[in-house]
């Protein structure tokens, strides 16, 4: 595990709200300068803590959608129905996240589709595939209320300990 230190911290918690902010722009709000900012940032990407970076785009700027959250619980236990589920959750570029939960149900997924009849066909088409779920449940978004924003400061600091 890669040690971090407070200026590593202020890198990432300055990254995962602002991707696009310049290298020297970044080390001047860690009051370092340029170069060794940047040996700290590559340090961070090869190490893997930071993955990558993407964009945050605004969806009803480019048109009528609807986001989705399902609960999904699976047939069985076994490995295979996992495994299963898993393996067709991936095949759907419509499916933006999926986590396995603990508790009541097995999986939390997000789906964002061009409507109502384009998520349900993706439904139909997981449950077509023998992807082990016996149910679902569907939660529409009719708001967004708050979105992520990025690592709270104080977070890396107690995850970076």
């Amino acid at each position: 595990m890669l040690k971090l230190d407070d200026r590593d911290i202020r890198i990432l918690s300055i990254l995962s709200r602002e991707g696009r902010v310049s290298k020297t722009e970044l080390a001047r709000r860690i009051n370092l300068s340029p170069t060794p900012c940047w040996e700290r940032l590559k340090r961070l990407e090869e190490a893997g803590v930071i993955e990558g970076y993407q964009a945050r785009i605004s969806l009803k700027s480019l048109g009528s959608h609807v986001a989705v959250f399902v609960v999904v619980e699976l047939e069985n236990h076994r490995a295979e129905a996992f495994q299963a589920f898993e393996k067709a959750v991936a095949g759907y570029e419509e499916i933006t996240g999926c986590w396995a939960l603990g508790g009541g149900y097995d999986y939390l997924m997000q789906v964002v589709a061009r409507d109502i009849d384009s998520y349900q066909r993706l439904m139909d088409a997981l449950l077509e595939k023998k992807a082990a779920m016996a149910r679902y449940f569907t939660y529409v978004v009719t708001k967004e209320v708050k979105a992520p924003t990025g690592l709270p400061l104080g977070l890396l600091n107690v995850l970076a300990e």
